[in-house]
C-alpha cells in the first residue's frame, strides 16, 4: 500500500492521542466539578464514551497479531472465565473456539470497525447534553444570560481551539515522523507465536493503571471486579461528591487530594507497565486503595467537612478586584 507506514503510524498514534486529549479533559472535568448537577447526564455520556474507545482500542490493538497482540487478547479475554457460571462460555464465544485463533481476529476486527460509529453517536449526545445546561467554567457558578461573563463563540472560542489544535497537530506529528513506535512495545514486531510466552506482557499505555489494579489483587475474580469496578465507579461520581461548591480553585483541603489522586493514577500507569513482583507489586495495591479511596472516603467526607473559599459572584469578578469579595460571595451551603 502506497504510504501504508504513513497511514499505519496515524492510525496508532492517533488513538493515544485521542487518550491523551480525553485524559486531559476527564481530569480537567475533575477538578472543576463539570460533572455535578445539573451536568449528570453529560458526565455519565462521557464515561460510556470512555468505555467504548477503551473496547475499541484493546480490540484495535490486537489486529496486528504480534506477540503482544496475542497475548494481551489471551489474557484479557481469559478474565471472563472468573464469571461464575458463565464465564467459560463467554471465553468461547469471544475467541469462536478453544484459543484465540483466526476467528477471534475476524470477530475483533468487525467490532473495532463498528464500535467508533456508536461512539460517533454517543459523542453527538454528549455535545446535545451540553447545550441544556451549557458549559461549566473554572468558577463554577451558573450564568444567566445575557450576561457580561459571556463572550460570543466566534472569533474569541474559535480562535482559542484552533490555536490548540495546531498545537496539538504538531506534537501529533512529531510522534508520527519522529518516534512513531516510542508509544508502542517492541515485542509486537513479533509475529505471534502461541508457543512463546513474552517476558512481560503489558498492554498499550492508556490502559496501564487499570492493568496494575487488575495484578494487585491475587484473587483472579478480585481482580476483574476491582478493574471494572474502577471504571463503573465513575459513573456514580456526581452522587459521591457531597461537596456544595463546583470548582476546586475554592475548595483548599479538596485541590491537595486531587493532585494526590493524579499522582495515584500516574504511580498506577508506571506499575502496569512493570514485573507483578516486589516493590512494584507494594505500590500498585497502595494504589489500587488510594483510587478507590479517594471516591469513596475523601470525597464524601471533604465535601462535607472542608471550609470552602469565598465564591465570585461573577468570572469577572475575581480578575477585576484581584479575588472574591466576602461581602458579595456565596454562602458555601447555597447551591450552586
Amino acid at each position: 500500500v502506497n504510504y501504508g507506514w504513513l497511514i499505519r503510524y496515524i492510525h496508532a498514534n492517533g488513538a493515544s492521542m485521542f487518550f491523551l486529549a480525553v485524559y486531559i479533559h476527564i481530569f480537567r472535568s475533575l477538578f472543576y466539578g463539570s460533572y455535578k448537577s445539573p451536568r449528570e447526564i453529560i458526565w455519565i455520556i462521557g464515561i460510556i464514551i470512555y468505555l467504548l474507545m477503551m473496547a475499541a482500542a484493546f480490540l484495535g490493538y490486537v489486529l496486528p497479531w504480534g506477540q503482544m497482540s496475542f497475548w494481551g487478547a489471551t489474557v484479557i479475554t481469559n478474565l471472563f472465565s472468573a464469571i461464575p457460571l458463565i464465564g467459560e462460555g463467554i471465553v468461547t464465544w469471544l475467541w469462536g473456539g478453544y484459543s484465540v485463533d483466526n476467528p477471534t481476529l475476524t470477530r475483533f476486527f468487525t467490532l473495532h470497525y463498528l464500535i467508533p460509529f456508536l461512539i460517533l453517536g454517543l459523542v453527538v449526545l454528549h455535545i446535545w447534553a451540553l447545550h441544556v445546561p451549557g458549559n461549566n467554567n473554572p468558577v463554577g457558578i451558573d450564568i444567566k444570560k445575557p450576561s457580561k461573563d459571556t463572550v460570543p463563540f466566534h472569533p474569541y472560542i474559535t480562535i482559542k481551539d484552533t490555536f490548540a489544535l495546531l498545537m496539538f497537530m504538531i506534537i501529533f506529528a512529531g510522534f508520527v515522523f519522529f518516534s512513531p513506535n516510542v508509544l508502542g512495545h517492541s515485542d509486537n514486531y513479533i509475529p505471534a507465536n502461541p508457543l512463546v510466552t513474552p517476558a512481560h506482557i503489558v498492554p498499550e499505555w492508556y490502559l496501564l493503571p487499570f492493568y496494575a489494579i487488575l495484578r494487585s489483587v491475587p484473587d483472579k475474580l478480585g481482580g476483574v471486579i476491582l478493574m471494572f469496578g474502577a471504571i463503573f465507579i465513575l459513573f456514580v461520581l456526581p452522587w459521591l461528591d457531597t461537596s456544595k461548591v463546583r470548582s476546586a480553585v475554592f475548595r483548599p483541603i479538596y485541590r491537595q487530594f486531587y493532585w494526590i489522586f493524579v499522582l495515584d493514577v500516574l504511580m498506577l500507569g508506571y506499575m502496569g507497565a512493570m514485573p507483578a513482583e516486589g516493590i512494584y507489586l507494594v505500590l500498585a495495591r497502595v494504589g489500587t486503595i488510594y483510587y478507590f479511596a479517594h471516591f469513596i472516603i475523601v470525597m464524601p467526607v471533604v465535601g462535607l467537612l472542608e471550609k470552602t473559599d469565598p465564591i465570585p459572584m461573577s468570572i469577572s469578578e475575581p480578575v477585576l478586584t484581584g479575588g472574591a469579595d466576602p461581602a458579595l460571595a456565596r454562602k458555601d451551603n447555597e447551591k450552586i
